[in-house]
């Protein structure tokens, strides 16, 4: 099967390294942006219209949360990685097949994901620590979003392989439409309607799901290499299985790390509802704050997938040490920013004034390893890229288990709540120094999918 890549394929093969990243990073860089204010949007006005509790009981689902969806989200970075080496190899035939594979398994994983969070949602509460005064709240909102998981997994599974192929426009404008949504719905749900917290889970799960409706449309309507209308819907297991052999080591590390924030959870629960709800908001600004560097690492990933593909690693080299030096500029300007304006980004959650200075802090502690932060995700994406992610998944599970965690409970016997925002940055650096060292030696070259095929 010969198909020609439309306007809307970005091939990342040719052209000057740094444009090239650019260019396709920057829509990325929209689009996740918009993506995290989708993921924001809940928090912000259940903060300011719900109070402090509520604010919390959306903080303490989206770590659970994220755990569930781990396992979904890991697989599907494999594929996603198989497409863009088979359509750097200009194998399109193999591209259609590997994504409607993709597309079946996310439908019945979404589907089973959800009916397990709805029956274990209290349980998993309650296991980690969380206030009784967040609980009944918590468990209200996340039966509700938890449901839409089905409609998460498949709109976000179709979004992560538009960016495999190269196409980075159309996701950040469906991501727009979803954002929009969302603000609206939960302004109606929780402002006119008052429906409380469940208004904003309900709000979240109408907006993925006609998102998702229309993403589908897309691939299956106008996009030349994607399609799984009903006469093309296949599942290929031998690329599911190459799929799945780099995604599961990601799957891994992705349930490891959800786990890892659980059990951090639980030493941030200790401290009282004030710092859960503060490190929920902060963690959220912080996740926003950093989307530029982790586009960053999500573009060097497609860039890495499919120069590995054609054969050219002297372009991955080149792409790592740009990548690299933007990411020293960032840092240096996240600093800055947080310096002068953290209290002002806490306040767009919440006015209790110690809830604030919490945030603040940790704001400021993280905000100082940035750059290593930044250093260790540039690395995994052009190591995830060229299908090498079985050793960044060891990195993750040791720094997070036996750096992470023990020094969080130790740090903050000594010096409090801070002491966690610590060792937090201390796994980043260990991280980044072994990670760097494995890049260098050059294991990871033998991993391509499409030169194998």
């Amino acid at each position: 099967m010969k198909l020609k890549a439309d306007v809307g394929h970005r091939d990342l093969t040719e052209g000057a390294v740094g444009s090239v990243i650019l260019r396709f990073a920057l829509p990325l860089l929209l689009g996740n942006l918009l993506q995290q204010l989708y993921n924001v949007t809940d928090s912000v006005i259940v903060g300011q219209f719900l109070g402090k509790q509520a604010l919390a009981a959306v903080s303490a689902s989206f770590f659970i949360y994220y755990f569930i969806i781990s396992l979904v989200i890991g697989i599907g970075s494999g594929t996603s990685v198989v497409i863009s080496q088979f359509f750097g190899a200009k194998q399109f035939d193999k591209v259609q097949r590997a994504f409607s594979s993709f597309f079946i398994f996310m439908l019945v994983a979404g589907i089973l994901l959800s009916i397990a969070g709805i029956i274990f949602a209290e349980p998993m509460f309650r296991l980690t620590n969380t206030p009784e005064d967040v609980i009944p709240q918590a468990v209200i909102y996340f039966r509700i979003y938890v449901g839409g998981t089905f409609l998460f997994v498949t709109f976000n599974s179709i979004i992560s392989i538009l960016r495999g192929v190269g196409e980075s426009v159309r996701p950040m404008l469906f991501i727009l439409l979803t954002t929009l949504l969302n603000i609206a719905l939960d302004l109606l749900f929780i402002v006119v309607f008052k429906w409380g917290i469940e208004g904003a889970a309900r709000a979240t799960v109408i907006a993925q799901g006609i998102g998702m409706c229309v993403a589908l449309g897309y691939v299956n309507n106008t996009h030349p290499l994607l399609s799984i209308k009903k006469k093309d819907l296949l599942f290929d297991m031998n690329l599911f299985k190459e799929g799945l052999r780099i995604g599961l080591p990601t799957s891994v590390q992705q349930c490891s790390i959800s786990l890892g924030l659980i059990a951090l959870l639980g030493i941030v629960n200790g401290f009282g509802t004030d710092t859960l709800t503060a490190y929920g908001a902060a963690g959220k600004i912080d996740t926003i704050i950093t989307q530029a560097v982790l586009t960053l690492s999500s573009a060097l990933a497609a860039f890495s997938g499919q120069n590995i593909g054609a054969g050219r690693l002297d372009r991955l080299r080149a792409g790592v040490r740009f990548s690299m030096r933007v990411n020293l500029s960032l840092g240096i300007a996240t600093v800055a920013a947080i310096y002068f304006f953290g209290d002002w980004m806490m306040r767009a959650f919440t006015n209790d004034p110690n809830v604030i200075q919490i945030g603040k802090e940790y704001l400021l502690i993280i905000g100082g390893f940035f750059v290593v932060h930044g250093g260790l995700n540039v690395f995994n994406g052009a190591l995830r890229g060229a299908g090498a992610t079985f050793f960044p998944m060891v990195v993750s599970i040791v720094c997070f288990w036996l750096i992470r965690i023990p020094l969080a409970y130790w740090f903050s016997s000594i010096w409090g709540r801070a002491g966690i925002w610590w060792a937090i940055g201390a796994s980043f650096s260990i991280g980044l120094a072994v990670t760097y060292a494995y890049y260098k030696s050059g294991i990871w070259k033998k991993n391509g999918v499409a030169r194998k095929s």
